[in-house]
């Protein structure tokens, strides 16, 4: 749960960015940037992949080409969903999901680098919010270890 906030907060911070850097892209508010962060991933999750099998052929006799366009179609599908963020024109359909993916990735390594995705689960933790059920697996068998090593 909590790598989903994590993950929709860099791409709505990524979505700021883009709308600075690429004419024809805007978002109206940070509430409309969340909110196109989410909406970005449930069109991500579920009509991209059919899009891409359908442009399969497409995609194989443009080298991989076309993939612009149907991350452009994405990109262009999220923000007819969310009041506030626009598309708008030919440029900002190609180029906006590759900038919004460049930055993602590098405000993502900056997370990772300094911490900050640790310290937000850390947040979650003091308000006793579960982040995965490995992680409660993985707490589960340390706590047995260090049970089983204390002398009776």
């Amino acid at each position: 749960m909590l790598g989903l906030f994590v993950t929709t907060l860099v791409t709505a911070l990524s979505l700021l960015v883009v709308d600075l850097a690429v004419p024809g892209v805007g978002i109206a508010t940070f509430a409309a940037a969340l909110l196109a962060a989410l909406s970005l991933g449930v069109v991500n999750g579920s009509v991209k992949p059919v899009l891409k099998l359908l442009s399969l052929p497409v995609t194989f006799l443009t080298l991989g080409a076309f993939s612009l366009v149907v991350n452009g179609f994405c990109f262009w599908l999220a923000s007819v969903l969310v009041p506030g963020f626009t598309v708008h024109g030919l440029l900002a359909f190609i180029l906006g999901p590759i900038v919004l993916s460049t930055v993602s990735t590098f405000i993502s390594g900056y997370f990772h680098k300094n911490g900050l995705d640790e310290k937000i689960a850390g947040v979650g933790s003091k308000f006793n919010l579960k982040s995965a059920e490995g992680d409660r697996i993985e707490a589960a068998t340390e706590k047995s270890k260090l049970e089983a090593s204390e002398p009776s």
